[in-house]
């Protein structure tokens, strides 16, 4: 016997961990299902709560049932025993049963006969019995020995002179039995003995199978409903979120095509409205890192082409002087002022460069106060007379105002008005500049016209440009060497002051530079 046990403890120690781990990995799969996609989760949640509401519906519904059953049962069973206690005070020789008086065969056979009758009218098992529980006549004779009692808590029942029913469970069959106490007798202080009726529901348990297969059926049909259900609501949200996905990964493959919006809830359309002004700002953004590497390749190509030719004029003239071909002293002085020429006009460029890259990138910023722009103006034209004068130019400057007061940084105030007249006598050897001051509205009026070589139509958009010379500029030999980013700082510096430029030129007229100041 021990050898058996042992064999099985030893079995049961081999397919518990067996056991464990198929567990485990059932549970584990059952989570990555789940946490697979919202379509499963919409799906395993609503077949959960389906489950777990239909095992309580029925095990409430099985109860509510018995319940119900039960309780019109012993309804039954009470009606009929106070029928069966009317039927027997009717018959004088029952209702004198007594235990302790001799009864002759025939009489004993008739008390049977009429309580079995009852009994088959009723569909119970009637037994009679006395205030002791002493058994007197029943319906089923066979069964009961002679001297057989019954419970005391029926003879407890008949003392209390009231009806009442119980439940009784065979322990070796299971099979229940519903019973009823009843005194015998036409009132409470004239009881004679007591009436046991007891009832075996052959059908209950049919009827209550019958109703769980049922509910059983209906659950099934409500389970594909479900089922169909969930399907169609985890397919209509979990299409669009899809949809959205494919929509993203286009995104991230740089396909910025607009989706359109066709999705079925509220959300779902701010989303893909969000995604389609993502796409937006992403494809602008793409267009503008294009733009600037573009823009950043011509800076290098305009840098490079701008410095090579004053380093190649200037590594000429050196390698002559390094040589010792220059014998003539005169010469040799005029190739030293061309290399500091050169080297002037370098230091120009570079320091040009790093301030338009600080105005476009935003990083100057301007101390501005109130100024006299007449006065600053007509400063300027006094300090560039000499320089005008030595290319046989002219400079004039009027006002058709007395003050002209603007909110501005003076020095940039200076350099956007300095950049513009030297531009003007780099343009118009032997000729005139007339540099005026007008008012018109809210603003103040800055302009700067020449008689120079003019700018051809097709050069003007572009001559904001940096590094930009206008076909007349590369064919004026007579020209100022200046870095070509004057006009574009030129720009910028307007712009910042909150004010505006445009230009008008006709090719062998002259040009005339406008910039419009705010009034303060």
């Amino acid at each position: 016997m021990n050898k058996y046990i042992y064999k099985g403890k030893e079995w049961v120690n081999k397919i518990v961990p067996v056991l464990r781990k198929l567990g485990i990995g059932l549970k584990q799969f059952l989570l990555n299902q789940y946490h697979k996609n919202i379509y499963t989760q919409i799906l395993f949640t609503n077949i959960t709560c389906f489950f777990i509401c239909f095992a309580i519906l029925t095990v409430f519904f099985d109860f509510s049932v018995k319940n119900i059953v039960y309780h019109q049962i012993e309804q039954e069973l009470i009606q009929k025993s106070t029928r069966v206690n009317y039927a027997l005070l009717k018959q004088e020789d029952l209702y004198k049963l007594n235990p302790s008086k001799s009864t002759d065969a025939d009489s004993a056979e008739n008390q049977h006969e009429q309580i079995k009758f009852l009994s088959e009218i009723f569909h119970v098992k009637i037994t009679i019995f006395d205030k002791s529980g002493n058994i007197i006549a029943t319906s089923a004779q066979q069964e009961v020995v002679p001297g057989t009692r019954v419970d005391e808590r029926f003879t407890e029942i008949i003392s209390s002179g009231e009806a009442k029913t119980t439940k009784i469970t065979d322990p070796k069959t299971g099979e229940l039995t519903f019973v009823a106490a009843v005194p015998m007798g036409d009132s409470k202080d004239n009881i004679v003995n007591g009436i046991l009726l007891e009832y075996i529901p052959t059908k209950i348990s049919t009827s209550i199978a019958g109703t769980r297969l049922f509910l059983i059926l209906i659950g099934v049909v409500l389970l594909i409903t479900v089922i169909f259900i969930s399907v169609s609501q985890a397919s209509r949200i979990s299409k669009p979120i899809s949809g959205l996905s494919v929509y993203v990964t286009e995104i991230n493959s740089g396909n910025y095509m607009k989706q359109e919006n066709a999705m079925v809830t509220d959300e779902m359309k701010t989303l893909n409205e969000q995604l389609n002004k993502l796409a937006e700002k992403m494809q602008a953004m793409e267009k503008q890192i294009e733009n600037t590497e573009d823009e950043r390749a011509k800076l290098f190509a305009d840098i490079s082409h701008e410095l090579r030719t004053p380093l190649t004029t200037i590594q000429g003239f050196t390698e002559a002087i390094h040589d010792g071909v220059i014998k003539d002293k005169d010469l040799l002085d005029k190739y030293v002022e061309i290399i500091y020429n050169q080297t002037i006009h370098i230091n120009r460029l570079i320091d040009d460069m790093l301030q338009l890259s600080r105005l476009e990138s935003g990083s100057i910023r301007l101390e501005k106060s109130p100024l006299d722009l007449i006065a600053v103006t007509a400063h300027i034209a006094e300090t560039l007379e000499n320089t005008a004068k030595s290319v046989n130019t002219n400079i004039s400057f009027e006002s058709s105002v007395n003050q002209a007061i603007i909110m501005g940084d003076v020095d940039r105030i200076e350099q956007i008005i300095r950049n513009l007249i030297q531009n003007a006598i780099n343009a118009a050897e032997n000729g005139n500049i007339e540099v005026k001051i007008n008012t018109f509205k809210n603003e103040f009026i800055l302009s700067v016209k020449d008689n120079g070589v003019g700018i051809p139509a097709e050069d003007l958009p572009h001559i904001w440009e940096r590094f930009y010379q206008s076909k007349s500029q590369k064919n004026n030999n007579r020209k100022k060497q200046g870095s070509g980013l004057g006009l574009a700082i030129v720009k910028h510096l307007v712009q910042l002051h909150d004010g505006k430029i445009h230009v008008e030129s006709k090719l062998g007229l002259g040009t005339t530079f406008y910039v419009y100041f705010p009034a303060l």
